[in-house]
């Protein structure tokens, strides 16, 4: 889709955002969705980027340099990582982070996550996190991180912008008005570190049952539809 259009379509459904300063005045933890290798990574698996792409690659450069500064001033972390059986497909999608493989780690440049004390890990099978955190005696792991850790304002980063991350952020904002969520006020989306995939329409016509999904359109409309949910919008970062 030519750029021109993307702009126009950006001036019709407008997104609205700010700086966010991080002090710590409002205790605020930090959301990774999927930044896993099957996702990220060159070359991984059969949904991961087949060339470098930048917007995913600025993805994990902002996504570390917050995991980072979270961890340091020991601010609560939580992690979903994409993780599949292999012998349950997620349709519509191809086999994708299996469980056990490399595809369903953490890129390199976050696997230290995995050694981190404030920081938790949940392996999820679905595309909504939220409902990937329900175990079988019906409490739920993110809400409990929630609650434990007092957070009133969870920072969102990740992908997909416009499916899991979307999905997830979507579920914690119903779960927050329906006072399920208490103390949560608000959930941001910080925008220069989500990211989505490429599928361009003159690739998705040459491959049967393909779709097309233009990156930077659908990474827009990603953000456009949370923020018609109710979340808010931030593009940098000021103190933290």
């Amino acid at each position: 889709m030519a750029s021109h259009t993307i702009d126009l379509l950006k001036q019709e459904l407008p997104v609205q955002q700010d700086s966010l300063l991080l002090n710590g005045d409002v205790k605020t933890g930090l959301v990774l969705v999927d930044i896993v290798n099957g996702f990220c990574t060159v070359g991984a698996g059969n949904l991961a980027p087949r060339q470098p792409d930048m917007q995913i690659s600025t993805m994990v450069e902002e996504s570390v340099r917050l995991a980072r500064a979270f961890c340091d001033k020991k601010w609560p972390v939580f992690a979903f990582l994409d993780s599949h059986h292999p012998d349950i497909p997620e349709h519509p999608y191809p086999p994708h982070c299996i469980a056990g493989t490399d595809e369903a780690r953490l890129v390199p440049e976050l696997q230290w996550l995995e050694n981190e004390a404030n920081a938790t890990l949940r392996c999820k099978d679905c595309i909504d996190g939220f409902l990937g955190c329900i175990e079988k005696d019906g409490s739920n792991v993110f809400v409990d991180w929630i609650k434990d850790n007092q957070i009133k304002v969870i920072l969102v980063v990740g992908i997909c912008t416009d499916i899991c991350v979307l999905d997830f952020v979507c579920s914690a904002l119903s779960t927050r008005n329906r006072g399920f969520l208490a103390p949560l006020e608000d959930v941001i989306v910080f925008s220069r570190a989500c990211a989505t995939f490429d599928i361009p329409l003159h690739v998705a016509r040459a491959v049967k049952d393909v779709t097309a999904h233009p990156q930077e359109l659908m990474h827009h409309i990603g953000l456009y539809m949370a923020k018609g949910r109710g979340a808010k919008y931030r593009m940098d970062t000021g103190e933290y």
